[in-house]
């Protein structure tokens, strides 16, 4: 199980996550792009912190909302996503390659992300620019995993589905908005949820519903309460494989 997380999220004198503590401890590293968040210094920074530290970089593009940390849904068509994700990856790639690294998936933020998994338009810009880079999409492991595999195949496509260590679960497998109770999992909930899903057993939404699909990797926010117990996710992820 490959663990990841959102970084280089930081901007100017404003800093947001521990990059620097975090990076040794996960596999897959999801570098902000400069629309929700970032910078061309901390883009720089932390791939040349990635690529240091061996791991594998993938672009996290948002919506262009810095104000809203790309948190806030925005009206766009499909032409208009594509290519502001379009303008994101291809400036990670870009550092990528001065620091002899390679992109090797997308990974949307916030309400970009939330859009994808809702509004099938949105998925397919997406596609279309994981396509265009040869790239594989990341999204949320669900019970629709097999129609989003489906999709993804017409743009030759390669799906990695992820669970959230952190987040809580509605039932239908979708996250738990934010606003609301149960959203952010406290830290039993969180060491419980690596193990369930580490060992490929059912998780349980807000309700007590009981969830499963599959999981090719597990993900905790940069700036949530994981961030402390990141060293502690991957021992136990080590430990069960």
């Amino acid at each position: 199980m490959l663990l990841n997380c959102d970084m280089g999220e930081s901007f100017g004198n404003y800093t947001i996550g521990a990059d620097s503590a975090v990076m040794p401890y996960i596999d897959m590293a999801n570098i902000a792009c400069g629309m929700h968040a970032s910078d061309p210094q901390v883009m720089d920074a932390t791939v040349a912190l990635a690529v240091r530290h061996d791991v594998v970089v993938g672009a996290h593009p948002g919506y262009p909302d810095m104000q809203g940390f790309g948190r806030r849904e925005m009206a766009l068509s499909a032409v208009e996503i594509r290519n502001f994700v379009l303008y994101q990856v291809g400036a990670l790639s870009g550092f990528c390659a001065a620091h002899g690294g390679q992109l090797t998936y997308i990974k949307p933020h916030g309400a970009l992300y939330h859009a994808m998994m809702a509004n099938s338009d949105v998925l397919d810009s997406l596609l279309q620019v994981a396509a265009q880079y040869k790239v594989r999409l990341m999204l949320l492991g669900s019970s629709l995993w097999q129609e989003h595999k489906q999709r993804a195949d017409r743009y030759g496509v390669e799906l990695l589905l992820e669970g959230f260590v952190d987040r809580g679960y509605e039932d239908d497998g979708s996250l738990v908005h934010r606003s609301k109770p149960g959203a952010l999992l406290e830290e039993e909930e969180m060491m419980a949820r690596v193990r369930a899903l580490c060992s490929g057993k059912p998780i349980s939404s807000v309700n007590g519903k009981a969830l499963s699909f599959p999981i090719d990797t597990l993900c905790v926010h940069g700036d949530g309460k994981g961030v402390p117990l990141v060293k502690t996710f991957r021992a136990l992820i080590d430990s069960n494989g």
